[in-house]
């Protein structure tokens, strides 16, 4: 009989693609680990990977029985979660994800309040892009996450934390007196730096101002906001920054202005995305609860 342990073994090779790095993830031996993947192809009657000394390759078939493998899992996992229905609010451990443009500056903002609240909670925070948060939810590895919204979220549902607006920063050099709105045909756009590719924030920023990937400054390429400050703050260029980070990146820089970009409104939505079957959807609306509240006092 198929056990639920090389299920296990077998999702965690599909991750690492590597069995020496799974059998780590899950605290085997790397004999262990495939002496239960071989007898599990074995029982199927098929290859789930192919391996040789230098990568492992997922088979077509390996891969239909991977899938039907995650659902498994979640639904396991939704079938323990429903043993701690009965229990106080937040008495056990939960897993959120939250992406590297909205964890830095919304966590501190609401977190304190989650603590003094609920001080035996444990959440356990994982910062990834916005892509791999949703596989990590949808296949049961994350029990929500935090996105920034529009984005396609595949079937999951959401619901809406905060709205905001973006702010156009530059250096106090490059700053017209009195300019307290600026528009997207006002923007010198050969000065404007955005994050590199992949962070959603990008096309939001894109999108509010109605740019092309083409028209920014491609010769700047940064994998955060706080790098980008500082490039401004250097007067290399001009960059555009949510509402949620202006406190902790402006407020601190004394040579820098912020903007607020004149172009329809909202610019982006932070929501708490969950799948639509999940157990414990009583505690995350209590958390959004949290967390909305907590949000209002920055609006």
């Amino acid at each position: 009989m198929i056990s639920l342990k090389q299920l296990h073994y077998a999702l965690a090779i599909e991750k690492t693609l590597h069995f020496k790095k799974a059998a780590d993830a899950c605290n085997v031996s790397q004999s262990a680990l495939s002496t239960a993947i071989n007898e599990l192809e074995k029982q199927l009657g098929i290859n789930i990977f192919e391996r040789n000394n230098k990568k492992v390759l997922v088979t077509s078939k390996g891969q239909l029985i991977l899938e039907q493998a995650k659902r498994v899992k979640v639904e396991l996992d939704q079938l323990m979660q429903i043993s701690q229905r009965d229990k106080a609010p937040f008495s056990t451990s939960m897993s959120i994800g939250v992406i590297p443009t909205v964890g830095p500056y919304l966590l501190p903002k609401v977190l304190p309040e989650v603590r003094k609240q609920f001080p035996e909670f444990k959440l356990k925070i994982h910062e990834e892009q916005s892509h791999v948060l949703i596989d990590m939810v949808k296949n049961g590895e994350l029990d929500a996450a935090i996105l920034a919204l529009p984005f396609p979220i595949d079937g999951l549902m959401s619901f809406d934390l905060w709205q905001e607006d973006f702010y156009w920063v530059c250096h106090k050099d490059e700053h017209q007196s009195q300019l307290e709105e600026i528009s997207t045909q006002e923007l010198e756009l050969e000065k404007l730096m955005l994050l590199k590719e992949g962070h959603c924030l990008k096309e939001h920023a894109l999108a509010a101002c109605s740019l092309k990937k083409h028209t920014q400054n491609n010769d700047f390429d940064a994998a955060s906001l706080h790098t980008l400050i500082q490039m401004v703050a250097g007067k290399i260029g001009t960059t555009i920054v949510p509402k949620m980070a202006l406190d902790q990146l402006i407020n601190n820089e004394s040579e820098l202005v912020a903007v607020h970009l004149n172009e329809p409104s909202p610019h982006r939505t932070i929501a708490l995305i969950i799948r639509p079957n999940y157990v414990r959807t009583d505690e995350l609306t209590m958390l959004n609860n949290i967390f909305t509240k907590q949000l209002a006092i920055y609006n």
